[in-house]
């Protein structure tokens, strides 16, 4: 099961994770997760340079190791970098400590303060150690390209029926996802760029600058 609009009360559960970067602009954030993997990271790069377009890659350690050159492309590009832990495990099912262990070995594959779990799943415990050494950042739209059940057409729909200035929209580079993707993204791309919108990344600055929003709202 999966939402993909995050509920306010799920997002007030944990008010110290990123969910979304208020900034009184037309700005939106597209993250990608599970590469960088060479059958699919390249075309989002070129996708997005083709919209003027800057994203977010939270990478999974282990890809980084195989794929060192499609890292290198991404940051190249202008494109920030997060961690989804080095080999992708489900915070639920796996015992804190081997968790943690995974946790700082993908923030070191990527370089990156950002991690965003996969799955979106942690416990309360696990979140509590994380937030002190990391920004969790997790988002407010889901594509749901990772779902096969799901046409591109749908996926697309699910973005643009729930993204707001500020959302943080989740896609995958990866081979599950690569249909939905490719239909999706440009789709995207064009529909939002059209009403006048910008494709940033995320990045330290963007993230305390909301914050500042956030709290004198």
């Amino acid at each position: 099961m999966y939402l993909v609009k995050t509920p306010q009360f799920i997002q007030n559960l944990f008010p110290n994770f990123i969910w979304k970067i208020p900034g009184g602009e037309k700005v939106i954030y597209l993250t990608f997760d599970d590469g960088p993997i060479p059958e699919v990271t390249p075309w989002v790069l070129d996708t997005l340079r083709a919209y003027h377009a800057k994203g977010t890659f939270f990478c999974v350690g282990d890809n980084i190791r195989k794929n060192p050159e499609v890292l290198k492309a991404v940051q190249a590009e202008g494109h920030s970098v997060g961690s989804h832990s080095y080999h992708h495990l489900n915070g639920w099912n796996t015992d804190n400590i081997r968790y943690f262990h995974d946790v700082r070995q993908g923030a070191r594959a990527a370089k990156t303060e950002f991690f965003r779990p996969p799955y979106g799943r942690l416990t309360r415990r696990q979140a509590l150690f994380l937030q002190r050494h990391y920004d969790i950042i997790m988002w407010d739209v889901l594509s749901a390209d990772f779902d096969t059940q799901l046409s591109g057409e749908q996926c697309f729909q699910n973005v643009i029926a729930h993204t707001q200035p500020g959302s943080i929209i989740v896609f995958h580079d990866s081979l599950k996802a690569e249909a939905q993707l490719k239909y999706a993204l440009p789709k995207v791309l064009e529909h939002f760029g059209s009403k006048g919108y910008r494709f940033d990344p995320i990045t330290r600055e963007a993230i305390e600058g909301g914050t500042r929003i956030r709290h004198s709202a």
